[in-house]
């Protein structure tokens, strides 16, 4: 081999500096700038843990004991018939419930709710469901889903569309579901009495639902008693607010 050739190639190979220094550069990235050695992606090692998807949550905000009841005129999509509070005048007691047909705490419960305030409006109670959610984001909670809900679920009360969010908003309700539970003496008007969970149960939480702490906030209002429990707010979905 002839020195030029020699010379050349040994001119091709990194020297022990030019090695150290991109070593020296390499360590200096930032642990996520770095490729796993050996391989383009390396697996999970065993034992760490995955990312897990949840539901996002909205917690209902607190609304003092003795809030009137707003008033409100909403139509009911399944009937076409506008509904107010004063059509709840004679009624001892009113359940407002903010729900929607897509949200999951919602249809967790849907059945339920209606067999508990059917058994209560049998007792005398008031009981209306609204739902608020912006159509623009979510179609699925349109006028004519809700009258398919109301119907393929027998909902005992009428569900209500407030389009414009104003009814939502006077009650200061966040989430569905929410509820409600206002109770009058005599001529006066409606008041709240509970605002908080329908139970413990929860989507995920495999805990069976059983309305215990609305039913037993009901049976309170009807009987004249104060809460024998701390109420706990109700957990859901957030409303959807037009954009």
């Amino acid at each position: 081999m002839s020195l030029a050739v020699a010379g050349a190639r040994a001119s091709l190979l990194p020297s022990p500096l030019a090695a150290s220094s991109s070593r020296a550069r390499l360590l200096a990235l930032p642990p996520r700038h770095r490729r796993p050695h050996g391989s383009l992606a390396s697996p999970p090692a065993a034992g760490r843990r995955r990312l897990r998807v949840r539901m996002a949550r909205t917690e209902a905000t607190g609304v003092a004991v003795g809030f009137r009841a707003p008033e409100f005129e909403l139509p009911e999509p399944l009937t076409g018939k506008l509904w107010t509070l004063d059509d709840f005048e004679g009624n001892p007691a009113l359940l407002v419930m903010f729900i929607c047909n897509h949200c999951p705490f919602v249809k967790h419960l849907k059945k339920d709710i209606a067999k508990l305030t059917s058994f209560y409006m049998e007792k005398g109670i008031g009981a209306v469901a609204i739902s608020s959610n912006s159509i623009r984001t979510h179609p699925q909670d349109g006028p004519e889903r809700m009258a398919e809900e109301a119907k393929l679920f027998k909902y005992p009360f009428p569900y209500l569309y407030d389009e414009s969010q104003e009814v939502a908003k006077a009650f200061g309700a966040v989430c569905t579901p929410e509820f409600y539970l206002f109770k009058k003496d005599g001529r006066r008007p409606f008041e709240l009495f509970y605002h908080g969970q329908f139970d413990d149960s929860r989507p995920s939480n495999n805990v069976p639902v059983t309305g215990r702490d609305l039913s037993r906030a009901i049976d309170c209002a009807l009987s004249g008693q104060d809460l024998p429990f701390v109420e706990k707010p109700s957990v859901g979905c957030s409303i959807k607010w037009h954009p």
